[in-house]
């Protein structure tokens, strides 16, 4: 009884504390914290200071998620300056004075670490900021800090617990504390869907964006590959890698992602990169009439989760309703070979790519060989759950002009690009949909994660967009619905989704 009293005493001294900070801001979009900004009733340092203490409240007492690994100590000072020059000047745009967490893969030039979770990399700090970054600053967000990762992505072990990393422990799932929020941009999503921050940025090789954004109920953008700039990002795979915005709805998804795109001259990925001025632009509710829209039926776990499949078909549904065309049963057969290959280059690029890395930004270590000795030395800090055979394997390839590699690279994109295009063009189609995920499985540092159901790596391997949406709980675990289609189609795949947003309006705060 006196536990219970002390945590209650506690709630009231933190909603107290909150209340001085004015307006609940909780669930509130882009759009309606300018409004309160344009008329006075808000401030972006008020804003961040509401943040910061729902971090205190949320992220580090009960239920203490472990979503943020790093407050900005400048955040504050930033939001004064970006008020003042709203007084005398107007809103640059609309992420003036917003606050936006990074995934701590993403290098800024400030007082915080750029450590990939790892406390290999713990107080590294770049002398530049990735060119997303830059991006962000220019349109008026304010950093307010880095979050939590999968260590190195996901790419260590195969055995690894999505959200644990040695510098920032377990990110826990906001709907669910035992179990999984995905990753490896858990933090990013954690920290989003518990109105932590307004939006974030997340990264992905394969699923990293889509996964987390889809458990944990949120929107997530997995761009195509050279529409953001991958430099100052720390990389597993140059083919694959690219940033995304992580937001609770669409159009705030879309401004970010806006924000975030720009031709950049040390990624030569964006030379020839086709953007589009705003992606939040003509965002309409019939946005999915006259639409055809296939229906993956093969998607890995396809029929293995009765409530995943309800979710889907209500899904369906939906899109039939709001005046999409439906072409069903969609079967992309790819094998094993796909992935096979994919994962060869994985470790191909993953050695090539760290290791350049590491070596143009002065980190305390600079190759993926001394890592892993690192993480032998400190194997009780970075290694107490699971090892580092993956990049025991990583470290064994030979360089990117290995046959092998090529081969693999070849073959990997080849049949990817093909599985979406061919099928987009045999059948007339505007997007393909898929489940994004099944129900958040339990956190497990003995067995590592237990993937059940995904349609991430289509869109991942061949470098296509991929938004997923909200679609529905499975037992009150968030379940998300992917759009994919083929190379810079960005924009009406935001459009097709946000329809859908609109039509469906699943999307619901966890319950703490």
């Amino acid at each position: 009884m006196m536990l219970r009293k002390t945590w209650l005493a506690l709630w009231l001294l933190v909603l107290a504390a909150c209340s001085r900070q004015g307006p609940d801001l909780g669930e509130a979009s882009i759009a309606e914290l300018h409004d309160q900004l344009q008329r006075g009733e808000l401030t972006s340092e008020a804003m961040v200071d509401w943040y910061l203490a729902r971090i205190e409240t949320i992220d580090r007492a009960g239920p203490a998620l472990h979503a943020i690994v790093e407050i900005n100590p400048d955040a504050q000072r930033i939001a004064q300056a970006l008020d003042e020059e709203w007084r005398q000047s107007g809103p640059r745009g609309p992420l003036h004075g917003i606050p936006v967490i990074l995934k701590a893969n993403i290098d800024t030039a400030d007082q915080m670490s750029t450590s990939a979770g790892s406390l290999a990399l713990a107080g590294h700090v770049p002398t530049e900021d990735a060119f997303i970054v830059k991006r962000l600053r220019d349109a008026g967000a304010v950093i307010l800090g880095k979050a939590n990762l999968s260590e190195w992505a996901n790419f260590r072990s195969n055995r690894s617990s999505s959200g644990w990393s040695s510098a920032g422990g377990q990110t826990l799932n906001p709907y669910d504390t035992a179990r999984s929020p995905c990753g490896s941009s858990s933090g990013s999503a954690v920290a989003v869907a518990a109105n932590l921050t307004v939006v974030a940025i997340g990264t992905e090789t394969d699923g990293s964006v889509v996964c987390p954004a889809g458990i944990n109920g949120i929107v997530g953008i997995k761009p195509t590959l050279g529409l953001v700039s991958r430099s100052g990002i720390i990389p597993i795979a140059h083919s694959q890698d690219t940033a995304g915005p992580m937001a609770r709805s669409v159009r705030d998804a879309a401004i970010l992602l806006t924000a975030m795109t720009g031709i950049d001259a040390d990624d030569p990925a964006t030379a020839g990169a086709e953007i589009h001025q705003d992606y939040s632009a003509n965002l309409t509710a019939d946005g999915l009439v006259g639409t055809r829209i296939g229906v993956i039926r093969s998607y890995y776990g396809a029929g293995s989760h009765p409530g995943v499949e309800a979710v889907y078909e209500a899904a369906i549904e939906t899109l039939r309703a709001q005046g999409a065309e439906i072409v069903d049963d969609i079967n992309i057969e790819t094998g094993d070979v796909l992935w096979d290959a994919e994962y060869e280059v994985l470790l191909y690029e993953f050695k090539a790519d760290l290791n350049a890395y590491l070596e143009s930004t002065d980190a305390p270590l600079q190759s993926l060989a001394e890592l892993i000795e690192y993480n032998e030395t400190h194997s009780d800090a970075v290694m107490p759950f699971f090892g580092q055979e993956i990049f025991l394997e990583a470290e064994a390839r030979g360089p990117l002009t290995d046959p092998a590699y090529l081969d693999a690279l070849e073959t990997s994109k080849t049949m990817a690009q093909a599985a979406i295009d061919e099928t987009l063009a045999e059948h007339d189609l505007d997007a393909l949909i898929a489940p994004t995920n099944g129900p958040a499985w339990m956190i497990d540092h003995v067995n590592g994660d237990s993937f059940g159901i995904g349609s991430s790596s289509l869109a991942a391997i061949s470098g296509y967009p991929n938004v997923t949406v909200p679609a529905g709980f499975v037992s009150g675990l968030p379940i998300g619905l992917s759009f994919m289609s083929t190379a810079w189609n960005e924009k009406q795949l935001i459009e097709i989704a946000y329809a859908f947003e609109q039509a469906s309006g699943v999307r619901r705060a966890p319950d703490f």
